[in-house]
């Protein structure tokens, strides 16, 4: 291969990490994400974690014993007031975060939330403010941007092999049953908020924020959730960018005829590729990629081989990220202050849902704006 050709492939997709990977990181929640995903994809990267903290005492102290941590704590004060801890990712449902990122952040320590950030705007608002208050770096853990499909997409954007973006698709059609977490059964903001805001937040990544989000939400017959499974997003960028999301979790067929799909349109290129993980889901498989360019070749097709799958290798980019944020001195990519744009567009897709018309997420905003006066 010419060394000019191997430019077209090299896409920079892979996660980037400190320089310092001594910095102690502990973690809040020992359930099953932080088994398969956060643990493996530290260990990956050499990260130093130090200890995990569970209400399940017994589950923390089998996952700290199986990873080789050295402690874990009895109580949540306990890892707070360790000298030895840095960053605190906190791997807990939305409810119940709010309350301990703020506690972490009061006690200086740098934080990793999940998605979504809160279950209300107002929650999400107040975790940012805690962070500024207290001068520590917040992150979310949004880790589809560093699944090798998505990020791979954006250097090619980047570079401006794509020209002016146009238009971006995801489309899901898949079996998964919500109904296999207990805490998931009775959300009534299901589907958009706990699956479809990593596809938010990945096409604001990709293509800016939009101006406004006009949604549509539904069950499937015999459901055994409250919340919809069954979604159809459409967002509006200034100009002429638009997008959509298409997402089923109640696919009746075999896996065989299961899709995860991407596409990324503008006027001199298209990207299209695959979503590896949610094929033979949990196992996976590794995302997939094809991108043609006028710019490069008026009719040729590039399919880069890559490595990795959204679970677990992205979510060595969200911390690694946050790490890296923290020894330069800078806001991490993936701060809590951008994610609270990703978080209206969340709740104006459900006040779309409710209300049947487009929401901008200024409405959003200006709500919390208004009560803060």
């Amino acid at each position: 291969m010419k060394e000019a050709d191997r430019a077209w492939l090299d896409l920079d997709y892979k996660p980037k990490l400190p320089k310092n990977r001594s910095m102690g990181i502990a973690i809040i929640g020992a359930g099953e994400i932080v088994a398969s995903c956060h643990l493996p994809a530290y260990r990956m990267g050499g990260l130093n974690v130090v200890g995990i903290f569970d209400l399940d005492k017994q589950r923390a102290q089998s996952l700290a014993t199986a990873f080789g941590l050295s402690r874990a704590y009895g109580t949540l004060e306990e890892l707070l007031e360790d000298p030895d801890v840095k960053v605190v990712d906190i791997a807990i449902p939305a409810k119940a975060q709010p309350d301990i990122a703020r506690l972490a952040a009061r006690a200086g320590k740098h934080i990793l939330c999940q998605k979504p950030l809160a279950e209300t705007y107002a929650e999400a608002a107040a975790i940012e403010r805690a962070c500024r208050e207290h001068g520590v770096k917040g992150a979310v853990n949004q880790q589809m941007r560093w699944s090798p499909g998505i990020r791979a997409s954006h250097t090619i954007m980047q570079r401006g092999w794509l020209g002016e973006p146009l238009q971006a698709t995801i489309s899901v059609n898949v079996k998964q049953e919500f109904a296999n977490w207990g805490w998931l059964r009775e959300m009534p903001t299901l589907e958009v908020m706990y699956h479809s805001i990593h596809y938010l937040d990945s096409i604001r990544f990709l293509f800016g924020t939009p101006e406004y989000i006009y949604a549509d939400g539904a069950r499937f017959p015999g459901q055994q959730t409250v919340g919809e499974t069954r979604t159809m997003l459409h967002l509006k960028f200034p100009g002429e960018a638009r997008a959509l999301i298409h997402d089923n979790h109640n696919h009746i067929a075999g896996e065989e005829d299961w899709h995860a799909t991407f596409r990324f349109e503008g006027t001199q290129g298209i990207i299209k590729g695959t979503n590896g993980s949610l094929y033979n889901y949990p196992i996976g498989r590794e995302d997939t990629l094809q991108f043609h360019s006028k710019l490069i070749h008026r009719d040729y097709w590039f399919t880069p081989q890559l490595h990795g799958k959204w679970f677990p290798d992205a979510f060595l980019g969200t911390m690694g990220e946050l790490l890296r944020a923290i020894e330069e001195e800078r806001e991490p990519e993936n701060s809590v202050a951008d994610n609270l744009e990703t978080m209206q567009l969340v709740f104006a897709a459900y006040r779309s849902m409710q209300e049947n018309r487009p929401v901008t997420l200024q409405e959003i905003a200006q709500e919390e704006t208004d009560s803060l006066c």
